[in-house]
C-alpha cells in the first residue's frame, strides 16, 4: 500500500485466526500484526535519529509518555529502555487490560542507522518476548518513507493472564479489537512523527536562511 501524497499514513493490519498460548513451542503465527507508512520531507538519517530516541516517544505515542535507558548504550543493540505508559478507561473499555500508569522494559534488537530500528518487550524476568516494534526507513526523492510495524507472535506475560479470563470467542473478539486499536495508534504515531521531524527541519532551514541573509 502506497502512502498518500497528503502525508496521511497508509495502514494495513491483520489478525491470524489461530489464537496460541504463551507456552506454544513452535513459531507462532501473529496474534496481532499492524503496520503503517508515511512520507516525511527529511533525510532518513534525521528521521532515524528522531525515532530511535525512545525517550522522546511521549511526543508522538498515544500511550508511552516517555522513559529512560536503564542499561547498555542508548539506541544500540542490547540496550534496555524502561518506558512510562498511560492508558485511559475509554480505550477498548470492555477489555480487561491495565488502566492508568504502568511501565515496560524493552530491548533493542536491531539498530541500523538510516534503515532499521527494532525493539522487543521483555517480561518481568528480563526475557525477550515475541512482541516486536519496528521502524523501517527507505530513502525517497523527497526525503524518507517511514514504516512502523508491530507484531505479536506468542502471548506476552500480561496478555496470557488476560486470555486466561476469556473464552475462545472472547479471545477472538479481543484480538480483533486490539488489532484495530493498535492500527490506529501506529498511524497516529507516524502522523505526529512527521509533524515533529518536518517542523524541526523547517526551523533549522529557517535559522540557516536567517544567518545567510545577515550582512
Amino acid at each position: 500500500m502506497t502512502p498518500s501524497a497528503t502525508g496521511t499514513p497508509a495502514i494495513t493490519s491483520a489478525t491470524d485466526s489461530a489464537i496460541t498460548s504463551a507456552d506454544t513451542p513452535a513459531p507462532a503465527p501473529a496474534i496481532l500484526s499492524v503496520q503503517a507508512r508515511i512520507l516525511i520531507a527529511a533525510a532518513p538519517g534525521v528521521v532515524y535519529e528522531t525515532v530511535s530516541d525512545l525517550s522522546r516517544s511521549g511526543e508522538w505515542s498515544r500511550e508511552c509518555t516517555g522513559g529512560r535507558w536503564v542499561s547498555g548504550t542508548p539506541r544500540t543493540v542490547g540496550a534496555v529502555f524502561r518506558g512510562e505508559n498511560y492508558r485511559g478507561a475509554d480505550v477498548v473499555p470492555w477489555a480487561p487490560v491495565v488502566r492508568g500508569p504502568w511501565t515496560t522494559e524493552s530491548e533493542v534488537v536491531a539498530a541500523e542507522p538510516w534503515r532499521l530500528f527494532q525493539w522487543v518487550v521483555r517480561d518481568s524476568a528480563g526475557r525477550r518476548q515475541d512482541s516486536t516494534w519496528t521502524y523501517e526507513l527507505q530513502a525517497t526523492a523527497g526525503g524518507c518513507l517511514l514504516i512502523h510495524r508491530y507484531r505479536l507472535g506468542r502471548l506476552t506475560e500480561g496478555l496470557a493472564k488476560i486470555f486466561e479470563q476469556l473464552g475462545e470467542d472472547g479471545r477472538r473478539r479481543f484480538a480483533a479489537a486490539w488489532n484495530e486499536k493498535l492500527a490506529d495508534d501506529v498511524a497516529a504515531s507516524l502522523s505526529r512523527i512527521k509533524s515533529v521531524v518536518e517542523a524541526a527541519s523547517d526551523s533549522i532551514a529557517g535559522s540557516a536562511a536567517g544567518r545567510g541573509g545577515r550582512g
